[in-house]
């Protein structure tokens, strides 16, 4: 089922997207992706390190080994709680980290009162997308045997790249034999490496985050594939079978590129039967849901979040204070 979100035109969605045209749609456009200035990419995580925690919740920090974590649960909450969700965050597998993706963290696991594991996976240029892949299949396992239920109790979430990973997870995991996830939610999810139908569609130029042009070089070089040839169609989601799937919920913004995978994903898991929902929402950028609270769209977008794992793995949503905007309402819906 798809679902077209209206609104999203007020001075804020304005000023982020104004925001998000001059400084990072310029700064992912130019910034080098090989060489010193690409060493630079971390600060991007340090920029936000002193952000304060929610006090609702508190942290466990996990060392995977090859990967870092940060285990965010509700605070007063239970050891083993009923379920759990796999956070992988995004940053085109050469940035961001814990500290960026904190808040929208923070606010699932208060909206679903379920602890959330985030995951800091080996990225460029420390490594590939087999890194990536391993490290975050490593974190599912430990989750797994944390929660009641093992994997079926696991939701997957992960924002663009880290949407990418969300569903490589649940692909790995069966390919491995073990128990797939609940279900898995891709935000903005980066999910074909091919761009030729991306840089063909309209927006390309509409998009105030996502150079599309950028996205054929960084998909050649976190898959480890020589300069000017094609990524493999197998390293691509959409191309996998996805027959046996779990439910998947997928959000992503009207105007951004990555509309071009979600839209396709959706077909694909359509055709192989797969229970999923895609939410098109007006007037936001790029993994706008990431932002967590900072608008009424977020804040909504976060409760249908929520409210699809809640019903996935058919835990008991947390006693909540009504949010103070209404959510954005559907203008039109389509099987």
């Amino acid at each position: 089922m798809s679902e077209y979100r209206a609104g999203g035109r007020g001075p804020k969605a304005a000023f982020i997207r104004l925001l998000s045209r001059i400084f990072v749609r310029t700064t992912l456009a130019w910034w080098p992706l090989r060489g010193p200035l690409a060493r630079l990419m971390p600060v991007v995580n340090l920029v936000f390190r002193p952000l304060p925690r929610l006090r609702a919740t508190e942290l466990e920090r996990v060392d995977g080994g090859t990967w870092r974590g940060e285990l965010v649960r509700p605070r007063g909450t239970g050891a083993q709680a009923p379920g759990g969700l796999l956070y992988l965050h995004g940053g085109a597998f050469v940035f961001c980290g814990l500290a960026t993706h904190r808040r929208v963290v923070e606010r699932l696991a208060l909206r679903t009162g379920l602890p959330v594991l985030s995951v800091d996976y080996r990225q460029l240029p420390h490594g590939l997308l087999d890194d990536s892949i391993a490290d975050a299949l490593d974190a599912y396992r430990l989750l797994a045997g944390r929660v009641a239920g093992g994997g079926s109790s696991v939701v997957c979430v992960g924002d663009s790249a880290g949407g990418h990973l969300a569903f490589a997870v649940a692909l790995e995991a069966r390919r491995q034999g073990l128990a797939g996830p609940g279900g898995v939610v891709g935000l903005s999810p980066w999910l074909d490496f091919d761009s030729r139908a991306k840089a063909a569609h309209p927006n390309a130029r509409k998009d105030v985050f996502i150079p599309a042009k950028r996205l054929d070089r960084v998909g050649r070089l976190c898959t480890g594939t020589a300069p000017g040839s094609p990524v493999d169609p197998r390293r691509s989601p959409v191309n996998a079978d996805l027959a046996g799937f779990p439910p998947v919920l997928i959000q992503c913004a009207e105007d951004e590129v990555l509309r071009v995978d979600a839209e396709l994903m959706a077909e694909r898991l359509a055709d192989a039967g797969v229970p999923h929902t895609l939410q098109v929402w007006e007037g936001q950028v790029h993994a706008f849901t990431v932002l967590a609270h900072a608008l009424p769209e977020t804040r909504a977008a976060l409760n249908e979040v929520a409210a699809f794992v809640t019903r996935t793995l058919g835990t008991a949503p947390p006693a909540l204070p009504a949010p103070r905007t209404a959510p954005g309402r559907a203008r039109h819906a389509r099987g």
